[in-house]
């Protein structure tokens, strides 16, 4: 696979008043979210300097934010690859985010407010619907994890959702393969139950929900493995 996708759409939306390496870093990692750059994908940094027209330390520096992610792997004087979805990494995440959104939703539940917070999930559901007919899947999980936000948000959770996100690069992926498989109603109406525990102001029934949902990848790691080998590092 070529870096063609890189070039200069992304060279001219480049916001020089802001720091240039996190710009560099958010573009290549949804690519990397999206597979558009599939494990095994070779990044040249000299390439990626002349597809955004840039000097080596932005570039630089995105890689090595990649690599602490885990998204790449650089093997010095040969080569700089997409890293293969490490399913070790992939279910540490899963045990981060069933720990604070299970407990996140059961709290929600409880309080005052939860057919409030139950109308902005019901709407950002609303979005991924029309999404459920196409193939649009990198799109759908752009809004999938708007939706998993508002948990947070609603929770008081934001300022952990940025660490979860930056341990999310292995799971991700693994949901974007079983998308193709399984398909995304069942996300949507995954996320209808957890909504209607919230709504109906039931705590355990919500909880309930999410631990389905977030468990519904993980259920189908072998399924996924033996149609995507050449993905996956079953470590």
């Amino acid at each position: 696979m070529t870096l063609d996708l890189l070039t200069a759409k992304h060279r001219s939306g480049l916001d020089r008043t802001r720091q240039i390496a996190p710009q560099i870093v958010e573009y290549l990692r949804e690519r990397i979210l999206a597979l558009e750059l599939a494990p095994g994908t070779a990044l040249s940094r000299v390439e990626l300097q002349k597809q955004f027209g840039l000097s080596q330390t932005p570039v630089r520096d995105a890689l090595m934010r990649l690599e602490e992610e885990g998204l790449i792997t650089v093997y010095p004087q040969y080569a700089t690859l997409v890293s293969k979805i490490d399913i070790n990494l992939a279910r540490q995440t899963h045990f981060m985010r069933r720990a604070v959104e299970q407990e996140a939703v059961f709290n929600l539940a409880e309080r005052a407010t939860a057919r409030h917070v139950a109308d902005r999930l019901r709407s950002a559901n609303a979005k991924l619907k029309t999404l459920v007919a196409s193939n649009e899947y990198a799109d759908f999980l752009v809004l999938d994890r708007a939706f998993h936000f508002i948990i947070y948000e609603e929770a008081g959770l934001e300022h952990i959702w940025p660490i979860i996100r930056r341990h999310s690069g292995h799971i991700d992926r693994l949901r974007r393969l079983n998308l193709l498989n399984v398909g995304t109603q069942r996300v949507v109406d995954a996320h209808d139950a957890i909504i209607e525990g919230i709504a109906a102001g039931d705590p355990v029934g919500a909880e309930k929900a999410m631990k389905i949902h977030l468990s519904g990848t993980l259920s189908m790691i072998n399924d996924i493995a033996e149609r995507y080998p050449d993905y996956i590092d079953m470590g």
